[in-house]
């Protein structure tokens, strides 16, 4: 009588089989088409050919215009306004490339809108980012990438695979270039505090915080205080978006009182809403620098407004999973020698 063999005797062990990569394919939604088209540049690819079409009803159809069967695909698609019409966008373009078989199917989201939505801090409202990532995944996503969510925990939301990209690498360096002397990295407020440490740590420079009231769903605030010496010093304010800039106008304002000197500001996603462009051009910000994770603006943006690219962090990072490679040693938290 035979027995089996025993698991522990001596002999090569059989390792898991994983398929091999298939070929690299960038498809670009309508909510970043230029974004997608500097991705592909960076990767030396051209995007696979796609096309989406709203239907006067409101009715949304896309369709991917070549074959894809067996390769590792990426739709580039932000959720920012028209955020419902985006989302629901993304949705579809993940469903075509599953229908499709291709062999992977990564969900690219610059600016996650509903990221907002992490938690339940008022009766009877609905945890919006843990909606969205359930619906992600079931319309077939196997993994995500995104830049500044506004609360990483938010990864843990998704049973995929997450990779969360920070926009402070691009911006520090961007920063770094302009050689401003004395520079101190201002949070607007607490809840941001160490964001603003990482920020200051890649720009060897000090760091303040700032301390803010929201009343209400008004999208208004008071600014209430500052904490660390910012008199005489040129001031960076961080944060990982703006919608009416207010916040970051308001503490501006109050360091000017401080006695600051230049003010400068830096976000990662320029969401701007009607009037804040025009808000922002009139304000003690002498700069703000924001990426272009966010395309399309609903007012002329001012010449204090600068736009720094991310296109290489997400070709580095899509190289990565492409190759299997670590996305984290792309972009290391490293201190700036003084």
């Amino acid at each position: 009588m035979s027995q089996s063999p025993n698991p522990l005797s001596r002999g090569p062990r059989v390792q898991s089989f994983q398929p091999p990569q298939g070929d690299l394919t960038i498809m670009a939604g309508s909510g970043n088409p230029l974004l997608a088209k500097a991705i592909a540049d960076e990767l030396g690819i051209r995007l696979t050919p796609c096309e989406a079409h709203k239907f006067s009803e409101g009715n949304i159809f896309v369709r991917i215009l070549e074959n894809v069967r067996g390769r590792d695909a990426y739709i580039i698609q932000g959720v920012h306004s028209p955020v419902n019409d985006n989302f629901v966008e993304l949705l579809f373009w993940i469903d075509a490339l599953k229908r499709a078989s291709a062999q992977q199917i990564t969900a690219v989201i610059p600016f996650f809108s509903y990221a907002k939505g992490d938690k339940k801090d008022e009766p009877r409202v609905s945890i919006r980012a843990r909606v969205c990532a359930d619906a992600i995944e079931v319309a077939g996503a196997d993994r995500v990438l995104t830049m500044d969510l506004h609360s990483p925990q938010i990864q843990g939301f998704f049973s995929v695979p997450v990779d969360h990209l920070y926009g402070r690498h691009v911006i520090s360096d961007h920063i770094r270039k302009l050689k401003i002397e004395d520079l101190v990295v201002c949070s607007p407020d607490v809840g941001f505090a160490k964001e603003a440490s990482d920020f200051a740590k890649l720009l060897g420079a000090p760091v303040v915080i700032g301390n803010k009231m929201r009343k209400d769903h008004s999208e208004t605030v008071e600014m209430l205080e500052v904490i660390g010496e910012v008199a005489g010093k040129n001031v960076i304010l961080v944060d990982d978006f703006t919608i009416t800039g207010r916040t970051l106008i308001s503490m501006a304002e109050l360091l000017k009182n401080k006695g600051a000197k230049d003010i400068y500001a830096a976000v990662t996603h320029g969401v701007l809403s009607r009037g804040a462009a025009e808000r922002i051009g009139q304000s003690p910000l002498k700069k703000m620098f924001m990426t272009n994770t966010i395309e399309s603006q609903i007012d002329p943006l001012p010449d204090n407004i600068e736009i720094i690219s991310v296109a290489h962090s997400f070709a580095a990072a899509i190289r990565s999973i492409h190759d299997r490679t670590s996305v984290s040693t792309l972009f290391p938290e490293k201190r700036l020698k003084k």
